[in-house]
């Protein structure tokens, strides 16, 4: 094994960006001890925040994505590529790295083109079932590709691909004894009730929330605890909802921080079907309703999300269906406990494990290229 390699690890944007990647760089760590890892990320994006926190260093590309809606920021668009290509070449001439990765988001385009062009080796970490066009682009160079799902051949090369899984934060685990006690504890759950545990993602899902006010306004009380994340863009309006609704059922919360005590509190979970975020549910082995978001490239959320319905291993809500049926839906299935379980046994079946350390032997592979 090589020692002493310098790793580059591009993207961010949000939560299920940043933690495989943080996975993958502790993985490395604990492979080769002496490897130097530096982050780049998306200025004004979370990773900023979350990277340094995790004890690594960042750097940042003034890169942001496509406004859906008319807006003068797509205007500056291309600027913003062309000075994010230039600040990509010139952190990888000063840190001089033998292999980079890119786990998606803002900033793995630029990096990841600028490495090729500097014969750079790298890796691509796919997380989702629909590659999007940057990925598919990046791909022809890539070393390897990473992915989560099988199928993967319609979109990159049969022989650059290698079975992973995403990577996972570390603790999340199927839910022992122990660990349900502790989440009881730490959520003031009520113990003779089940727990539905609502989450949107890091920084939150509009859908979602709204469903949830609206059920909260029509249901004073309720036999079910109810854990709700409500995401960084929604928690200080529905903090006021929820001073002016008191429920004693809800245990609101911006960002969920302990969220391996989260999902073992849980019996059923609604959640949006980001990459990451499925992944974390199979090592859990949770029974989930799947609402994708319908504000992602290629609708890649809804693709993941099939890969899984379509098994057996999890139900989908559409998002233009999620007002009259994802709560009744959900309140059905809590009441159903061999349908959960049922559930819980297939989701577990899809869980890929190890995808860390398996990542990080590919990335060292890379730097001896």
């Amino acid at each position: 094994m090589k020692k002493g390699i310098r790793v580059i690890i591009s993207g961010g944007g949000t939560g299920g960006h940043i933690f495989p990647a943080i996975s993958i760089a502790n993985a490395l760590k604990e492979l080769s001890p002496d490897c130097e890892i530096l982050f780049v990320g998306a200025l004004g994006r979370m990773e900023m925040e979350r990277v340094p926190a995790a004890g690594y260093k960042i750097e940042g590309l003034p890169v942001a994505g496509l406004q859906r809606s008319l807006s003068v920021e797509n205007l500056k668009l291309p600027f913003k590529i062309l000075r994010s290509l230039r600040k990509a070449g010139s952190i990888i001439d000063n840190f001089k790295p033998d292999a980079a990765v890119g786990v998606g988001g803002y900033a793995s385009g630029p990096l990841l083109w600028m490495a090729g062009r500097k014969r750079v080796p790298f890796i691509i970490q796919e997380q989702n079932s629909y590659a999007g066009l940057t990925n598919k682009l990046l791909g022809k160079r890539a070393k390897k590709i990473c992915v989560a799902y099988e199928g993967m051949e319609k979109f990159f090369r049969k022989e650059k691909i290698i079975i992973t899984g995403n990577p996972v934060r570390k603790g999340i685990i199927k839910a022992t004894p122990e660990m349900k006690e502790r989440a009881a504890q730490l959520f003031s759950l009520d113990r003779s009730k089940k727990t539905l545990l609502v989450t949107g993602g890091s920084l939150g899902a509009g859908t979602l929330n709204r469903c949830m006010t609206e059920w909260i306004t029509a249901n004073i009380h309720c036999d079910v605890n109810i854990i709700w994340q409500t995401g960084k863009y929604y928690f200080n309006n529905i903090k006021k909802f929820n001073e002016q609704n008191p429920r004693n059922y809800i245990k609101c919360y911006e960002f969920l921080s302990d969220m391996d005590l989260a999902f073992a509190a849980a019996d059923v979970v609604i959640s949006r079907a980001g990459a990451g975020t499925i992944s974390e549910l199979c090592i859990a082995a949770k029974a989930v309703i799947f609402v994708p978001s319908p504000n992602v490239a290629e609708n890649h959320q809804t693709h993941n999300a099939k890969a899984l319905s379509e098994k057996g291993a999890a139900l989908l809500v559409s998002d233009i269906d999620a007002d009259k049926e994802l709560m009744k839906v959900a309140m059905n299935l809590i009441k159903e406990d061999l349908r959960i379980k049922e559930l819980e046994i297939k989701i577990e079946e899809m869980a890929l494990r190890d995808s860390a350390e398996i990542i990080a032997r590919e990335i060292i592979k890379a730097s001896s290229l």
